[in-house]
């Protein structure tokens, strides 16, 4: 089981690309537990994650996620925006397990 966290402003506009990416598994036989929350939420959440995708919207804070990324041992990376804006679950799931498995 993979463990992926998204972050974004409120956790609001990832839940759709949560649903996608799940889809997505699905159809390759991936087990996967997506779950999509808010920015202030997130440092707390990675103890849980096997990997941090940000928003693109919130690149700006990607070395503040960083520091505690790398004290939970976990890798992290921003959404590709137009993987975003597609809402190409495929792309990110794809992504999701990359970082994860380096």
């Amino acid at each position: 089981m993979k463990n992926i966290l998204l972050a974004c402003s409120s956790g609001m506009s990832t839940s759709l690309l949560v649903s996608k990416m799940e889809e997505a598994a699905k159809a390759e036989g991936i087990e996967v537990n997506i779950w999509a929350v808010g920015q202030d939420k997130a440092p707390t959440e990675m103890e849980k994650a096997d990997v941090l995708l940000i928003g693109p919207q919130m690149r700006f804070m990607k070395k503040k996620f960083a520091k505690v990324a790398d004290e939970v041992g976990i890798p992290l990376d921003v959404i590709d925006p137009v993987a975003y804006g597609r809402v190409d679950g495929k792309a990110v799931l794809k992504k999701a397990i990359e970082l994860i498995n380096k």
